[in-house]
């Protein structure tokens, strides 16, 4: 492997077409893989710590939360069996597909308790935008939300989005999902609930006043937004629940803000309604 970049080419673009040569990292979005590509050669000049440094930050946002890759195409196919077998089934395969995102995999054994918690005092619901996404889309059968609602889902990996617009399609949620980098391009479009689970500690992970930038910047009458409270190893630590508590109302003390904390087994979730 070369030590420095090609004095011919563009630093970035070779550093972008490099990353997402590897298959790890070849759906995940451009407009973000550029944007940390560029914040570590400010940092250094060696081709391959530069590389390595990226693809490191890129897990720590995303691919950590992935276990293993997803044959996509072979759980639409399940689900689309399943939904042909009935309500019940479909459900099971929806959750087992949810099991593959450790976001997702961590709320099944709360599934109906959370919803029915936090959705209750938040009716009508006409819109719905799930920013850094995930497989969370597939937990709208537990959600209650009225027919003919509409879903706007983003996230940084493209198989998995277009994943999910063939759930959409095959469940009949009227809504579409996008690939985004929500760090430099906030969604901005109005809608009734803004779904923000466990996404500001990734998010700050590349730029520090993203998270606070993104609710900023989210045009929802209600915001839901959550932090983990245990490691992805799944030790629980009550220091990181009150540390991103503290944080979490540091951010809001100065806002306008009515704000209702929620604590589940792997959760801390925080409605705010603006």
């Amino acid at each position: 492997m070369k030590n420095k970049f090609s004095s011919t080419s563009d630093p970035i673009n070779e550093l972008v077409a490099k990353v997402m040569g590897s298959a790890r990292y070849s759906n995940i979005s451009e407009a973000l893989v550029r944007r940390i590509a560029t914040q570590e050669l400010e940092k250094r000049r060696d081709w391959r710590q530069v590389v390595k440094a990226t693809k490191n930050k890129l897990h720590q946002v995303g691919g950590a939360y992935l276990d293993r890759p997803v044959d996509y195409n072979g759980c639409l196919g399940e689900m689309n069996t399943a939904f042909m077998a009935g309500k019940e089934e479909f459900l099971r395969v929806c959750q087992r597909v949810m099991c593959y995102h450790s976001s997702t995999r961590e709320r099944l054994p709360e599934i109906d308790r959370f919803y029915s918690i936090l959705l209750s005092d938040l009716q009508p619901v006409q819109s719905v935008l799930d920013v850094a996404c995930g497989l969370h889309p597939l937990a709208i059968p537990w959600m209650g939300l009225p027919e003919g609602v509409e879903y706007f889902a983003v996230d940084i990996f493209s198989d998995m989005i277009t994943f999910i617009n063939r759930f959409f399609s095959l469940a009949g949620v009227h809504g579409s999902a996008v690939v985004g980098d929500v760090i430099g391009n906030f969604p901005t479009y109005p809608v009734d609930i803004a779904f923000v689970l466990k996404t500001l500690p990734c998010l700050e992970q590349v730029d520090k006043s993203a998270g606070v930038r993104l609710l900023d910047s989210l045009q929802a009458k209600h915001i839901i937004v959550s932090f983990p409270v245990h490691s992805l190893g799944g030790r629980r630590d009550k220091g990181m629940l009150e540390n991103y508590a503290s944080q979490f109302y540091a951010i809001t003390k100065d806002r306008d803000w009515c704000v209702k904390r929620h604590e589940y087994q792997t959760e801390l979730v925080f409605v705010v309604s603006v």
